[in-house]
């Protein structure tokens, strides 16, 4: 019995040895390191689940776009900074030279005397003054001549027109209805033709020379501007009257309060014409 178990078990020994023979001999690193044989599945792309942890995200293909050309909008440039009006400066003017000024010879003669001042204040050529006593008793008659009035003198009027005769015109006598107004008239003559204004004073009793004057404001350049100041010149000087007041030096400054002590509004009833009250102006116009 004991051998017969004996010899079956030596005979599974040699078996086994057989099958063992038969086995391929791989060890356990080896086993690990033998690729296996998988089926890979491909997830679907609307699947986030079955996206394999690690695979790179899908990148949804560009879809070139056409350019929509822009409309340029013109800008509009800010609107200009208006320059600030001009403000008016001292302004002055004056025709008088040394030399000018001429006395009437008698106590009627203040017309004559104050056409020969015009003469002179226009006159640079150097064509000589006109001063002499019987000149200027031609004058006065030239200038009655042309007058007509109760008092058989000289008016405006002929002053006027002997000025143009002579030379020295046009002139044409005017009526300003206001003082200010008077002077701002006077004032812009001066300046546009270079030549004297006539001043008809006393009440029409009287005649003086306006040679310049000082003003705010260029009369070329504001309509509106201020006189300050009247160059004048009284043919009676040195005497005056004891009525209105003495006569000012020649070529004396008078303040416009100064000058409206004589220069005063006359009254068209004291000679023959058509002009209404006013402040009388023996005034030059346009060229000479």
């Amino acid at each position: 019995m004991n051998g017969a178990r004996l010899r079956i078990v030596a005979g599974l020994v040699a078996s086994a040895s057989l099958l063992a023979a038969c086995t391929p001999t791989v060890g356990m690193d080896e086993a690990a390191s033998q690729p296996t044989s998988s089926v890979s599945v491909l997830p679907l792309a609307d699947d986030p689940a079955t996206v394999a942890e690690g695979s790179p995200t899908p990148v949804p293909a560009t879809v070139p776009t056409q350019a929509v050309p822009t409309q340029s909008v013109p800008t509009q440039a800010p609107p200009p900074i208006p320059e600030p009006p001009p403000v008016p400066q001292p302004f002055a003017l004056n025709l008088y030279r040394e030399g000018d000024f001429v006395p009437q010879y008698t106590f009627d003669w203040c017309v004559a005397a104050s056409i020969q001042m015009a003469h002179n204040l226009i006159d640079d050529t150097g064509g000589g003054t006109w001063a002499d006593s019987a000149h200027q008793s031609e004058l006065w008659e030239m200038a009655r001549a042309r007058s007509s009035n109760s008092f058989n003198g000289a008016n405006p009027l002929g002053w006027a027109q002997v000025l143009t005769e002579v030379g020295m015109g046009p002139y044409k006598v005017v009526s300003v209805p206001d003082y200010q107004g008077a002077l701002q008239t006077a004032a812009r003559a001066i300046a546009e033709t270079d030549r004297p204004v006539g001043l008809v004073m006393w009440s029409g009793r009287h005649a003086w020379v306006m040679s310049g004057f000082e003003a705010l404001g260029d009369p070329a350049r504001f309509p509106e501007f201020t006189v300050t100041g009247i160059n004048v010149l009284d043919p009676l000087y040195p005497y005056g009257s004891g009525q209105w007041g003495p006569s000012p030096a020649p070529n004396s400054l008078l303040s416009p309060e100064e000058l409206a002590t004589q220069f005063v509004v006359r009254e068209p009833r004291r000679w023959s014409s058509d002009l209404p009250a006013g402040y009388l102006l023996v005034l030059p116009v346009g060229e000479a």
